[in-house]
């Protein structure tokens, strides 16, 4: 997704607002193209009341951040993704500077960042940006939007979907589960890992992965691959 890179900032939000514009473009971003976000996946992916968000997105469509139609959903227009991308990029720099600076776990930096990610103001962004030397992706292997609010492209191939002989590299891991994080930072598997699919076990079993120099495997499966991005060798 590429925004003008000419077009200025974002106007300062309230945290509601931009927590709903990043929900959306999250949202947006995983399903089909085109597709509006409908009221009720914007409620769970948000964790309030479906009626609580009716009224939450027609003052989004009054300020021009979406378009919203009743009973088919909401789009982000220019402007609502550029409030996005940029609490993502606040976001993601601040859980690289926690993980990478001040030395916070990467299965903690993503509750902190979310409450600081409203607050910090453009010229501490930048500071950030420059003492990390303008990291491209976070901790878990997400992509950092840019300066001019450029997010790359990122894979939708998960350890899930290899078979066996498959080799790649480990991308990104969801941060959505902290738990996850740690079992896989206690076996000191990390994106940017280089990885080996050995074996799958039959009737929906776990998969043998050898990630680096390792001489033996890990058994991963169930939600924990399907939260693992990669990308495969060709």
């Amino acid at each position: 997704m590429v925004i003008n890179p000419s077009a200025e900032r974002a106007a300062p939000h309230s945290q509601v607002i931009e927590d709903y514009a990043k929900a959306i473009y999250k949202l947006e971003r995983a399903g089909e193209a085109g597709e509006a976000v409908s009221n009720s996946a914007l409620a769970e992916a948000l964790g309030v009341s479906p009626g609580a968000i009716t009224g939450m997105l027609k003052r989004l469509e009054e300020l021009e951040l979406i378009a919203y139609e009743p009973y088919k959903g909401a789009s982000l227009t220019p402007a609502g993704e550029r409030v996005a991308l940029e609490v993502m990029r606040h976001h993601r720099l601040l859980e690289a500077y926690l993980a990478e600076v001040l030395g916070m776990p990467w299965d903690r930096v993503h509750e902190e960042a979310e409450v600081l990610e409203h607050y910090i103001s453009e010229e501490l962004e930048e500071l950030i940006a420059k003492a990390l030397g303008d990291p491209e992706r976070d901790p878990h292997g997400a992509p950092i939007p840019s300066r001019e609010l450029v997010l790359a492209e990122d894979s939708r191939t998960t350890l899930a979907d290899c078979e066996p002989g498959a080799t790649g590299r480990l991308l990104r891991v969801s941060d959505s589960d902290p738990e996850m994080l740690r079992y896989l930072a206690g076996r000191g598997i990390a994106p940017g890992d280089r990885f080996e699919v050995v074996e799958r076990q039959p009737f929906g079993g776990p998969l043998t992965v050898r990630f680096g120099d390792a001489a033996t495997g890990h058994a991963l499966g169930g939600d924990l691959v399907e939260a693992m991005r990669v990308e495969v060798d060709r």
